[in-house]
């Protein structure tokens, strides 16, 4: 059943939304009771993955929002606890005037406890503080023979492990304990580096990692020519003297309806870019802003991923190793640029070394590479599989909660160790991504058994 209308779908809008969907409570009496048939759940948290890891189109998914309690926070050390379905936004408003953040926080703050655990998610200081599962003390896991199991590194450690960055498949995260950062407060002092091509970025790339907390780029993907790979470097950390209230999470701007056409097409994105570039880049003194620019710009504008069209997006998100960057990242832009497809969003940073506790985790040393487009049909799903392409031949790894539609071979070259994660999953639990990549390439392997 879906409640009131209520649409339970991806953020990229290419896949269709959920069949059905159940509230937590009726998922947890299902699994305490043992009723739960083999695939037939998926939690979901606040639908902000791009493609169908959140979604399970054979059974139903479980809609975790109403588990948003923030339970216990321990103001000395900075440990919280809560439901699986609070918040990053919450948290960081309760943690706040107690000089506490996220250690780490991806691109929005609208997404639950239970999903930045299930997706291992990074943001702009993985070469400090590395995923966040790193922060993770413990965490409660329902399971369909019943059972509701505490899984720390020293309670039930496998399962621990599987489940940070296991995308939901090893049962439904009730709640969790997270170690926050302590900072001085919440704004950033933000220094913005223009550089005229890649070349350049990667010499700045090291040094800047090592000087700051937080360090991001932007890519000017249209550019061509001499102005071919500019952009900008975005290095920032907490000032010394800021705010420690949170700030209200309302979009100041917003989409109320999703228009019959893409809107961010060339001309807007050519004219985009370069006022972007201008106004971002036009000081390099560091200056105190705000976290919610800082972290979470977008979220200033309400359901922005209807400026797509009906058909929705497509985000392309990889990692390929320090040794292979240099080559690999200029061929990904320049197999967007042949296909004739412009990335509104072009962000490239640096991972660091520090390892995940997880299973599966998409986070590696190296550059990832993120890049969305409009999605124009079978076009683009071919400049997405070449984009796979190069990015398996430098020898690194494609995003699975960016993803929507990457095939199975692709899935197995990144993460080689998948089998493992597999022998954990709960039988209740699938997803869509699950379902394309994994059985599939379980099936293949039982015949290729059973042929022997």
């Amino acid at each position: 059943m879906i409640r009131g209308g209520e649409r339970f779908g991806s953020f990229g809008l290419a896949t269709p939304p959920a069949r059905h969907a159940i509230p937590a409570d009726h998922a947890i009496a299902l699994l305490k009771s043992g009723a739960a048939k083999p695939g037939s759940l998926l939690g979901y948290g606040n639908g902000r993955s791009y493609g169908d890891t959140c979604q399970n189109h054979a059974g139903s998914v479980v809609d975790m929002r109403p588990l948003n309690r923030v339970r216990v926070f321990n103001a000395g050390t900075g440990v919280l606890e809560a439901d699986a379905g609070v918040l990053l936004r919450d948290i960081i408003s309760h943690a706040a005037p107690y000089g506490f953040f996220p250690a780490v926080v991806p691109g929005t703050q609208f997404v639950t406890l239970g999903g930045a655990i299930a997706n291992d998610i990074h943001g702009k200081n993985h070469h400090r503080r590395g995923t966040f599962g790193c922060h993770v003390e413990s965490l409660t896991l329902l399971r369909s023979d019943g059972n509701t199991c505490r899984c720390s590194d020293t309670d039930n450690a496998r399962l621990f492990r599987a489940t940070i960055g296991g995308m939901g498949l090893t049962g439904l995260i009730l709640s969790a304990s997270i170690r926050l950062m302590r900072v001085p407060s919440l704004d950033v002092v933000e220094t913005v580096t223009p550089f005229g091509d890649l070349g350049q970025f990667f010499e700045l790339a090291e040094a800047a990692d090592q000087a700051n907390e937080y360090a991001v780029a932007w890519i000017d993907q249209l550019a061509g020519g001499h102005g071919r790979g500019r952009g900008l470097l975005f290095a920032g950390n907490h000032a010394e003297h800021g705010s420690h209230t949170a700030s209200r999470a309302n979009a100041r701007l917003s989409v109320p309806l999703q228009p019959p056409f893409n809107v961010l097409n060339r001309p807007f994105l050519t004219a985009f870019n370069a006022a972007y570039r201008w106004k971002k880049g036009r000081s390099p003194a560091p200056r105190q802003v705000g976290y919610q620019g800082f972290f979470f710009p977008l979220d200033g504008v309400g359901d922005w991923n209807r400026l797509y069209g009906p058909k929705g997006l497509f985000q392309h998100q990889c990692v390929v190793p320090e040794e292979a960057a240099r080559l690999a990242v200029p061929a990904l832009l320049e197999a967007a640029r042949r296909a004739g497809q412009g990335s509104f969003l072009t962000v490239l940073k640096r991972f660091g070394k520090v390892r995940s506790p997880a299973l599966l985790s998409f986070p590696r040393p190296g550059y990832t590479l993120t890049l969305d487009f409009p999605n124009r049909g079978e076009r683009t799903l071919e400049l997405l599989s070449e984009l796979d392409r190069i990015t398996v031949e430098a020898g690194g790894a494609v995003n699975p909660y960016k993803d929507a539609r990457m095939g199975a071979e692709t899935f197995a070259a990144s993460f080689p160790d998948w089998q493992r994660l597999e022998a954990l999953r709960d039988p209740a639990f699938m997803s869509d991504f699950w379902a394309r990549t994994a059985k599939k390439l379980d099936e293949r392997r039982g015949m290729a058994e059973a042929a022997e």
